[in-house]
């Protein structure tokens, strides 16, 4: 298994140990456990004298997932992993859910409001929402992570795409100036994309044509993002109809034409628009960065015949990677990202008018939303031990949800002592990448 951090008394950051020192740490009392996700021990008595070695942090930054890798330079060997999955879709729903209630309430004609849009002004460096998480939750891991063990110096892949190439791969030149499809067809472009089938029924080996998803007869545009290709029946079946309203009783079909319209370029618009904002957070924590590109790490995993994992990218990013990398009995943890309570205080309907009663009390006898929890009952009809997130409630009587029980209501506070708090993220350990054996 990957090591495990560990700090003494005066929360000083010591290497990190093996598994079975720190069973025998725990076993004769020398130390306690901090933190169960991810695992991290306190020694119970201070160590000025102990000699520690820097450590490396290294971040492969994704669009859905972002690997981090705690290296050791001079052995090689991969301490610690994770890789962090980011909530954006969450948080892009959560916000366009707000605009149409913003939407609504304007609709309702009740009274004036003037408009807003021409006296606001971002400051510089503003991120959306949905891009800012990205950012702040690799800080947060990195802060974490100094915390626990001694880290020297950062790494990250600091990666920009080329948008036009990745529609164009054999684009170079003055081809930049002359467009993305500067010499070629955009017919044959679109049978490329979507292997020669209809984009709505999947139909092969029959006459296509291109299809405007926003209909020029309502100001589509030519743009290629516009276009796909449709056998002849669907084109005349959508006809001047918006994607969606053709689409309305087949949303499996409307969500894979979307997302296979926008996916390549999203994910890499994202990257590119958080890069330089955690590059400069980074350097803002007084630690040595190293940067290096896609193409330095993509080489060396695969002159070190690795796998492709976020995490093993991340240990291979930048020119500080040895030449050999322990990977052998490394299990990641697995981390989602995940929100801590609703910031609404009051449910609403589809006009934006309150809809129920305000926000219940948000801590119940030292236990909030969220907590992992062991719950020991001694009498009542749930005699038992139970072991899961918790729900809370003003009475007292609380929910929870684990396994194997599923879930169970009416268990009180006091029969329940948390195991660990909520802090925003949920917890897995992965499977090693290579066999102990290999």
């Amino acid at each position: 298994m990957s090591r495990v951090l560990i700090v003494d008394a005066e929360r000083k950051p010591l290497m990190p140990c093996t598994p079975a020192r720190a069973r025998l740490l725990l076993k004769a009392g020398k130390a306690a456990i901090l933190r169960r996700f991810p695992f991290v021990l306190m020694l119970r008595e201070a160590r000025p004298e102990a000699v520690v070695e820097p450590l490396r942090v290294k971040l492969d930054p994704g669009a859905k997932t972002s690997g981090i890798a705690v290296l050791h330079e001079q052995s090689g060997e991969v301490m610690w992993a994770a890789e962090l999955t980011h909530r954006s879709p969450q948080i892009r729903e959560a916000l366009a859910k707000r605009r149409a209630v913003r939407r609504s309430r304007r609709s309702r004609h009740t009274r004036y409001r003037a408009a807003r849009f021409a006296n606001r002004r971002r400051p510089k460096g503003w991120l959306a929402p949905s891009l800012e998480s990205r950012v702040l939750h690799l800080l947060t891991w990195v802060k974490r992570l100094s915390r626990w063990c001694p880290v020297g110096a950062l790494s990250l892949e600091l990666v920009r795409f080329d948008l036009a190439l990745l529609q164009n791969p054999s684009i170079e030149g003055i081809e930049y100036q002359r467009g993305t499809l500067w010499g070629t067809e955009v017919r044959q472009y679109l049978l490329t994309k979507w292997q020669h089938r209809c984009t709505y029924c999947q139909a092969s080996e029959v006459p296509l044509e291109i299809d405007h998803v926003s209909p020029r007869s309502k100001d589509g545009s030519d743009r290629i993002a516009n276009l796909v290709i449709a056998c002849r029946p669907c084109n005349q079946a959508k006809g001047d109809h918006p994607l969606e309203s053709f689409l309305a009783n087949r949303p499996d079909v409307l969500t894979r034409v979307q997302a296979q319209r926008r996916a390549p370029l999203h994910d890499a618009a994202a990257v590119n628009s958080t890069r330089w904002q955690l590059y400069e957070r980074l350097k803002a924590l007084d630690l040595p960065v190293e940067t290096g590109s896609g193409g330095l790490t993509k080489w060396n995993r695969q002159s070190r015949n690795l796998p492709k994992t976020h995490w093993i990218d991340a240990a291979c990013t930048g020119r500080s990677t040895p030449e050999r990398l322990q990977i052998r009995h490394v299990r990641p943890w697995l981390i989602q990202a995940q929100g801590r309570q609703a910031r609404r205080m009051v449910n609403v309907d589809k006009r934006g008018f309150p809809r129920g009663k305000a926000k219940g009390p948000s801590c119940i006898c030292g236990l909030r939303t969220g907590d992992l929890v062991r719950a020991v009952v001694t009498k009542g009809k749930k005699i038992g031990t139970y072991v899961g997130r918790v729900a809370i409630k003003s009475d007292g009587y609380l929910k929870l949800r684990g396994r194997p029980f599923g879930m169970v209501e009416g268990i009180h506070a006091r029969y329940c002592r948390p195991v660990h708090r909520n802090d925003g993220y949920a917890y897995a350990q992965g499977e090693a990448a290579l066999p102990p054996q290999a």
